[in-house]
């Protein structure tokens, strides 16, 4: 079968990272996704948890091979000619599976085919083979366009969050969850006497519920004499895997129209959610009791389809000062619940 031609981009992806319900932790990775015409082709391989070579976190010499690689002036790293299109977000190991295809040359354009799921050099692409996935032919100049752009760029936004509040022990143990899962964090009162040069290097600033509307205003005012634009989040309780999400969410740079999860919401006692392709969402709610004490419930794990969907709510663990988050593989978010 000869591939038909297909549009080819890049586009910012994320895969979410956090704290998880049961004490886990999730890394977060920035990486470039494919987008082929005009989704991203992670989306058409059903519920993937991976990302792509094209990861913010590599060296800029393995980034710049990478990008070499797919634009064929390398050889395979793979037996058969095989690229590896998307891997593990955690380690990048092979054994621990990965989505790859033949890329080649069709006179001045390139074709994408046999997409297989691997675990090891040797496989079986009927048994194995993503049956309906490709081929995909791109024109050489739209395809050689998009992947040089990369070696132009300056890079990826930054994934360092600058945390301001006034419950140091809160904060620490916030910074600490972050750096865990591969966000730098730093804790801050006073953003004016911060460098400009050091400003530039966050992506995001958190503040907590204790810090007054003039502090919030000197600390926009210290960023926009730097130049500097960043997202702020106002967190929502002192929740340390409610903040993350939360944090999450701002350091997304992934266009809207090309994420999984795009929108929730909270009301009459059920979630509202929309997600653009199959996918797993889980949904976990955290409550603070009347003595500021946390709990955590599990509320749905699952897959669900492309469209929006009404999910009840058990309502023993959303009363009182809750809130519920929403987390797919890339993307989360955050609601409160109505009180």
């Amino acid at each position: 079968m000869s591939a038909a031609y297909a549009t080819f981009g890049l586009a910012p992806a994320m895969r979410a990272g956090g704290v998880l319900a049961d004490g886990g932790y999730q890394v977060h990775r920035d990486f470039v996704d494919f987008i082929v015409d005009g989704r991203p082709l992670l989306f058409q391989l059903s519920d993937l948890d991976a990302v792509s070579p094209l990861a913010s976190d590599v060296p800029p010499a393995i980034f710049t091979a990478q990008v070499r690689s797919l634009l064929l002036e390398a050889d395979a790293p793979l037996p058969g000619g095989r690229y590896v299109i998307y891997g593990c977000p955690e380690c990048a190991d092979l054994a621990c599976g990965a989505v790859t295809a033949v890329i080649e040359r069709a006179d001045d354009d390139y074709v994408w085919r046999d997409f297989a799921w691997q675990t090891d050099e040797q496989f079986d692409l009927e048994l194995n083979g993503y049956q309906g996935i490709g081929p995909f032919r791109f024109h050489g100049d739209e395809y050689r366009t998009a992947l040089n752009s990369l070696l132009d760029a300056e890079g990826p936004g930054s994934r360092r969050v600058l945390l301001i509040g006034a419950r140091v022990a809160l904060l620490a143990k916030l910074a600490a969850a972050l750096r865990t899962i591969g966000i730098g964090a730093d804790i801050t009162r006073d953003a004016d006497r911060v460098p400009a040069e050091e400003l530039r290097g966050y992506g995001a600033v958190a503040f907590g519920r204790g810090v007054g509307e003039e502090e919030r205003a000197a600390v926009r005012r210290a960023f926009e004499r730097a130049g500097v634009e960043v997202a702020y989040v106002d967190g929502l309780a002192p929740i340390v895997p409610l903040l993350v999400a939360q944090i999450e969410h701002a350091l997304d740079r992934s266009p809207v129209a090309l994420r999984r999860l795009t929108r929730l919401v909270t009301a009459d006692g059920e979630a509202g959610i929309e997600v653009t392709s199959t996918c797993r969402v889980q949904l976990t709610a955290y409550r603070l009791d009347r003595l500021s004490r946390t709990h955590t419930h599990e509320l749905f794990d699952g897959l669900l389809e492309p469209g929006h969907h009404r999910i009840p709510l058990d309502g023993k663990c959303v009363k009182g000062e809750s809130y519920v988050v929403a987390r797919t593989a890339g993307s989360v978010l955050v609601e409160s619940m109505p009180r």
